[in-house]
């Protein structure tokens, strides 16, 4: 039957397509009832369409700060598991040394062990140091778990790379900072690229490792968390919406400077 002839040959794609759809949907949701406007504390259902929220982002006491707290962690720890987790990669693929095969396997660690069991043990060792819980401490906790996924990124990239490119600049009287910069560091940028936004987006969305490490330090996920219990505030939405479109902005900004970067090279 023809039908069941197009089925099959687009059977990949209908899946695809209806997986993606299903990913995207609590995205939609989250837009959709950002210009709700609610009947009492509860945005759970549709009353009336609405743009108050849009026009006052910060109209709810208290989010916009823990906002700013939660965007400003979430940079300082790309920056720094960012730095560190492409030094580690190079060292990993680049060098041999010492329980380089042990080093291997603790480095994805926290990508294996459950959140609340990080989060109690690096509670521990902040509270045997005396140190005092909140921004510094939620930065180092952000800055550990998200180092794995970095290392995990940019070390595929590293990896894949043809020494003869950086043989062929060496030959050419480059050196060793020259080979880096204009060689080595632009190979490996897509790899690290992706690796700062998984940092940034995990930093920005954790919750239990920012719970138990955070003190009186309040961020975006424990504002929404707290806001929960009491009526969720439309701005969340919207805060929630703005985020996911700078995200999609940002990927298909990416993909127009892969391709013209690619037709550049054809």
């Amino acid at each position: 039957m023809p039908v069941v002839n197009w089925l099959k040959r687009h059977l990949v794609v209908i899946a695809g397509l209806f997986t993606l759809a299903y990913l995207l949907l609590p995205n939609v949701i989250v837009t959709l009832f950002s210009f709700n406007k609610p009947k009492g504390r509860f945005n759970y259902q549709w009353q009336q369409f609405s743009l108050d929220a849009w026009k006052q982002p910060c109209g709810v006491a208290g989010m916009c700060d823990s906002l700013s707290i939660s965007l400003q962690i979430a940079v300082w720890a790309t920056l720094g598991a960012t730095v560190l987790g492409t030094m580690i990669s190079f060292a990993l693929v680049r060098y041999r040394f010492r329980a380089r095969g042990a080093i291997n396997s603790l480095i994805f660690l926290p990508m294996a062990m459950p959140e609340v069991v990080m989060a109690a043990s690096l509670l521990t060792l902040f509270l045997n140091m005396g140190a005092q819980l909140g921004f510094w401490t939620i930065l180092i906790a952000h800055i550990m778990f998200c180092l794995s996924f970095v290392v995990t990124a940019v070390k595929a990239r590293v990896m894949s790379m043809d020494p003869r490119l950086e043989e062929a600049a060496r030959d050419l009287y480059a050196g060793p900072v020259q080979t880096f910069l204009r060689v080595t560091l632009p190979i490996a940028a897509p790899g690290i690229a992706a690796g700062a936004l998984l940092s940034f987006a995990l930093s920005f969305d954790d919750f239990i490792i920012t719970n138990f490490n955070a003190g009186s330090t309040v961020t975006f996920p424990m504002f929404v968390w707290g806001s929960a219990q009491r009526g969720t505030p439309v701005q969340i939405n919207v805060i929630g919406t703005a985020m996911f479109l700078l995200a999609v902005v940002l990927v298909l900004v990416s993909m127009l400077i892969n391709n013209r970067r690619n037709s550049q090279k054809a």
